[in-house]
């Protein structure tokens, strides 16, 4: 699709959508995330922001991210790589509005995110015969019929976030993969990763990539504050036994910073999720793996303090500080502390927690 015709499609759609209801009538989630119970169920949960749980809807198979939609209580859970659908939930009634599946040569990365109007959603892909990234682009105004799809700016795009201005950024992972081989990385003495940012058109604005000595440092998650700064978090696909940073920061015309802790050992060469606070003084990144979060000063990058925390997994924003999803429930705190909420269910969540 090219840049004219995104738009095109987006302005037309404006006359389009449909009346539904909106969040508070879901019971007011102010999180979403995927996650499983004891014998395999899979389910999309809302949070309230008190942690208690707003709705449970089952999904098909395990879930990755969720995207909600701006205004409509209707949330998109994406399978995990390599999936090739992704369920459409009315998160009112619980009821599943429709499917989507990827086209012949594409799966899901399990991110996707929508224009700010609403009206068009934006799915990571990967066209893995070519192979190249791929942003599917789906119309929400139309029973999220798929209209066509637009180049990530490199190879494995993975998640991709709304900015501010209207405009995204997607983390390009950089691994080649293809379903035919499961999981296993195919391009690791080409692999390069980088971060690139979209207008509000679809256009692609702007790109950075890690120096030569980072280059297998694939950009994963990623986070942004008003000011538009990223945040990223990584994960090292070179020696195990070599220690790496796994936080970056970027602005726009800038080089990526990359930021060490004296703990990231303990993440494994794995970060999972990464937040900002809402007053930009701390970032969190999570080691699921290594069941860990690491801190850092929001300003200067310097390392705060970590935590030892059972299957930490996603993190978003709660207040002036975060709420993390670890075993049992979550914890509400950040650098200087925090404690944990027990959440019903006895759920097995997955990597991310996405604010609504």
């Amino acid at each position: 699709m090219q840049r004219r015709q995104f738009l095109a499609v987006s302005l037309a759609s404006a006359t389009a959508a449909w009346a539904s209801q909106g969040w508070a009538a879901a019971g007011a989630p102010k999180y979403l995330t995927a996650a499983a119970k004891p014998g395999n169920s899979t389910w999309l949960v809302g949070l309230t922001e008190d942690a208690k749980i707003a709705f449970e809807i089952q999904i098909p198979s395990r879930g990755h991210a969720a995207a909600a939609h701006p205004e409509r209580a209707e949330a998109v859970a994406f399978a995990r790589r390599p999936g090739r659908f992704a369920v459409v939930l009315d998160c009112v009634t619980g009821q599943e509005i429709v499917r989507l599946d990827s086209p012949e040569g594409r799966h899901f990365y399990g991110h996707g995110a929508f224009t700010a109007d609403g009206k068009l959603l934006l799915t990571t892909e990967n066209a893995y015969d070519i192979p190249d990234g791929r942003l599917g682009v789906w119309d929400a105004t139309d029973g999220y019929k798929r209209i066509g799809e637009l180049p990530s700016g490199g190879i494995g795009p993975h998640e991709m976030i709304r900015m501010d201005d209207g405009g995204f950024a997607v983390a390009n992972g950089g691994m080649q993969t293809h379903p035919d081989y499961e999981r296993a990385v195919l391009n690791i003495p080409t692999m390069q990763p980088n971060l690139t940012y979209l207008d509000a058109e679809g256009a692609i604005i702007d790109q950075v990539e890690p120096p030569a000595d980072m280059r297998l440092n694939s950009i994963r998650h990623i986070a942004a504050d008003a000011s538009g700064r990223v945040v990223i978090a990584l994960q090292w696909q070179g020696n195990p036994l070599q220690e790496v940073p796994l936080m970056a920061s970027h602005r726009r015309g800038e080089a990526l910073q990359f930021f060490d802790h004296p703990e990231t050992r303990a993440l494994k060469q794995y970060a999972g999720s990464i937040a900002l606070s809402a007053d930009g003084s701390q970032i969190a990144v999570t080691g699921p793996k290594g069941g860990h979060v690491i801190f850092f000063d929001g300003t200067t990058g310097a390392p705060l303090n970590g935590q030892a925390l059972p299957e930490a997994s996603g993190v978003a924003r709660f207040g002036e500080r975060f709420i993390v999803t670890v075993k049992g429930g979550v914890l509400e705190g950040g650098a200087d502390g925090g404690h944990v909420v027990l959440v019903d269910g006895d759920y097995s969540w997955d990597n991310h927690l996405v604010a609504i």
